[in-house]
C-alpha cells in the first residue's frame, strides 16, 4: 500500500512501500510499552481497594472504609494513599526530559530498553514491599520507566509508519494501554480473594509487559530517522527498505535526509521551542495533555473500583464493573484504529466531547439527587445505570482523546524539535495525571457529585479549542506539517512568518 506524501512545492507524490510483517512486529513490541503503562493505571486502583493492602500500609484508611457511618464520598480520602498512585507520574514528568535527550542522541530503541529496566526494578520493589517507603520508591522507578517509554514509543511508531497508516499504527500504543488496563482489572478481580498477598501478585505481574519490551526490543530495528540523526546513513537506508518492503526508497530517504540536515542546524531544540514558529505545535501538544486529564478519565480508571463501591457495589462487584469498563475501553480503541485515518482527528474529538459531556452531566445529576453523604447507597438499578453511563463516557474517550492525545503531538513537530516538543507533551501529561491522581479522592470528598459537573465543564472548553484551534493532520507526512498545516491555518499561520528554518522541500 503506497504512502502519500505532499511535496514542498505543493504537488502530491507517492512514496513506494507497503505495510510489512516486520513493521507489524515492531509495532506490537514497541506498543508493549503502552501495556506497561495501562497495566499500572488499572492495577493501582484495584490494589488500593484491597483490604489486605490497606491493613498493611494504610490502616487508617482501612478503618475509615469499614466505619458504619462514614461519608459515602470520603471512604478513601487519604493523601498518602493518593501519593502511592500519583508519585509515579511525578517521577515520569522528570524522566521525560532526560528521556528526550537519550531519545535524540542514542535512539528510540535504546530509550525503550532503558524504560523496561526501570520498570522491572519498580516491580521488584513494589511487589516485594515491606513498608510504605519501599513501595513509594518502587512507584518512582515505575514512573521513570513510564516517562522513558511514553517519550520513545509514540515517536518510534510515527517514524516507522507510512503516512496513510500513521494514525492507526500509532494508536496501537493506546490500544495496548487499554489492554493493560483490562488485564489489570481481571487480575485484580481474582487476586482480591487471595489472602493475604493477592496485592503482591497483582503488582508483580506488571513485570511481564516490562520483560516483553526488554527482550522484544532486541529484535526490532531503530527508526531510519534516528539512524540518520546518529550519522548511520547507509544503515538508515537499509532499514527503510526493510520496513517499506521495496528497494526503491530514494524519495522518502531523501526527504528524511533533508529533515535531518535541517534539524542539525538547531543546536538547542528546547530554545527553538520557545520561538513563535514553534508555538502552534507546543500550545496544541500541551493543551491536549491537559484536556486529556481533565476529561476525568484517569480519575475513573485509577479509582474505578473505589467509585463503584461509592455508588453501592460490593468489593467483588466493583472490580467486576471495572472489568466491564476495561472491555469497553479496548473495543472502542479498536474503533479509533479503524476510523482515525478515514474520518480524521477532529471529528473524533468533537463527537466525543458531546458524548462525554452528556454522560458526566447525567452521572452528576443521579449522584446529586440519590447518593446522600451518609446512609444508603444507590439502588441496584441506579448503580447499574451509573456503570452504563461510565461505559458510555469511557467509549467516547477511548476512540478520541485517549489515543489522539498521544498521536497528534507525535506527528505535528518538525524533526528539529520533535523529541524536545514531545518531551513537553509527555511531561505535561504526567504533571496533570499526578495532579488528578493526587487530588481526585479529596475532590470527590469535598465536591461530591459536583466533581462530574467540574469535569463536564472542562469538556466544553476542550470542544471549543478543537473547533477553533486544532487543524486536521490526517494523511499529512510528519515532515510536511509546516507547509501543509500550520501555514494554511487561519490562526496559526500568523506565527509562521518568523520561520527561520531553511526552505526544505520534500522531493
Amino acid at each position: 500500500m503506497p504512502a502519500v506524501v505532499v511535496s514542498g512545492s505543493g504537488e502530491n507524490q507517492e512514496f513506494e512501500g507497503r505495510i510489512t510483517v516486520y513493521v507489524i512486529v515492531c509495532v506490537i513490541i514497541a506498543a508493549s510499552g503502552g501495556l506497561m503503562f495501562g497495566y499500572d493505571i488499572g492495577i493501582s486502583g484495584g490494589v488500593t481497594s484491597m483490604d489486605d493492602f490497606l491493613k498493611k500500609f494504610f490502616p487508617a484508611v482501612f478503618e475509615k472504609k469499614h466505619h458504619a457511618l462514614e461519608n459515602n464520598y470520603c471512604k478513601y480520602d487519604n493523601q498518602f494513599l493518593q501519593l502511592f498512585t500519583s508519585c509515579l507520574y511525578l517521577a515520569a514528568l522528570i524522566a521525560s526530559f532526560v528521556a528526550s535527550k537519550v531519545c535524540s542522541k542514542y535512539g528510540r530503541k535504546l530509550t525503550m530498553q532503558i524504560a523496561s529496566i526501570f520498570f522491572i526494578i519498580g516491580v521488584i520493589l513494589t511487589a516485594g514491599g515491606i513498608n510504605i517507603e519501599m513501595i513509594i520508591f518502587g512507584r518512582i522507578f515505575l514512573g521513570f520507566g513510564v516517562g522513558f517509554a511514553n517519550q520513545a514509543v509514540p515517536l518510534f511508531l510515527s517514524e516507522i509508519a507510512p503516512p496513510n497508516l500513521r494514525g492507526a499504527l500509532n494508536i496501537s500504543f493506546q490500544l495496548f494501554i487499554t489492554i493493560g488496563i483490562l488485564v489489570s482489572n481481571l487480575i485484580n478481580y481474582f487476586t482480591a480473594n487471595v489472602h493475604p498477598h493477592g496485592w503482591r501478585i497483582s503488582l508483580g505481574i506488571a513485570g511481564v509487559p516490562a520483560l516483553m519490551l526488554c527482550l522484544g526490543s532486541i529484535l526490532i530495528c531503530e527508526t531510519p530517522t534516528s539512524l540518520i540523526e546518529c550519522h548511520k546513513v547507509e544503515e538508515g537506508r537499509k532499514v527503510l527498505r526493510k520496513i517499506r518492503g521495496v528497494e526503491n526508497v530514494d524519495d522518502e530517504f531523501d526527504s528524511i535526509i533533508h529533515a535531518c540536515e535541517m534539524a542539525k542546524q538547531v543546536k538547542d531544540p528546547f530554545r527553538k521551542l520557545m520561538k513563535p514558529v514553534s508555538r502552534p505545535q507546543l500550545v496544541i501538544s500541551i493543551c491536549l495533555q491537559i484536556f486529556q486529564q481533565f476529561t476525568g478519565i484517569n480519575a475513573i480508571m485509577f479509582y474505578a473500583p473505589v467509585l463503584f463501591q461509592t455508588v453501592g457495589f460490593g468489593n467483588d462487584a466493583a472490580l467486576l464493573s471495572s472489568v466491564i469498563t476495561g472491555l469497553v475501553n479496548v473495543f472502542s480503541t479498536v474503533v479509533s484504529i479503524y476510523v482515525v485515518d478515514r474520518a480524521g482527528r477532529r471529528i473524533l474529538l468533537l463527537e466525543a466531547c458531546v458524548q462525554m459531556f452528556i454522560s458526566q452531566v447525567i452521572i452528576g445529576i443521579i449522584l446529586f439527587k440519590e447518593l446522600k453523604t451518609t446512609g444508603d447507597n444507590l439502588s441496584k438499578g441506579e448503580a447499574i445505570f451509573v456503570v452504563i453511563l461510565v461505559c458510555t463516557f469511557v467509549m467516547g474517550f477511548a476512540w478520541s482523546w485517549g489515543p489522539l492525545g498521544w498521536l497528534i503531538p507525535s506527528e505535528i513537530f518538525p524533526l528539529e524539535t520533535r523529541s524536545a516538543g514531545f518531551a513537553f507533551a509527555v511531561s505535561t501529561n504526567m504533571l496533570f495525571t499526578f495532579i488528578i491522581g493526587q487530588a481526585f479522592l479529596s475532590m470527590l470528598c469535598q465536591m461530591q457529585a459536583g466533581i462530574f459537573f467540574f469535569f463536564a465543564a472542562w469538556v466544553i472548553i476542550m470542544g471549543a479549542f478543537t473547533w477553533f484551534l486544532l487543524p486536521e493532520t490526517k494523511g499529512v507526512p510528519v515532515d510536511a506539517m509546516v507547509d501543509k498545516v500550520w501555514k494554511q491555518h487561519w490562526f496559526w499561520r500568523s506565527f509562521m512568518v518568523e520561520d527561520d528554518r531553511p526552505d526544505v522541500k520534500v522531493v
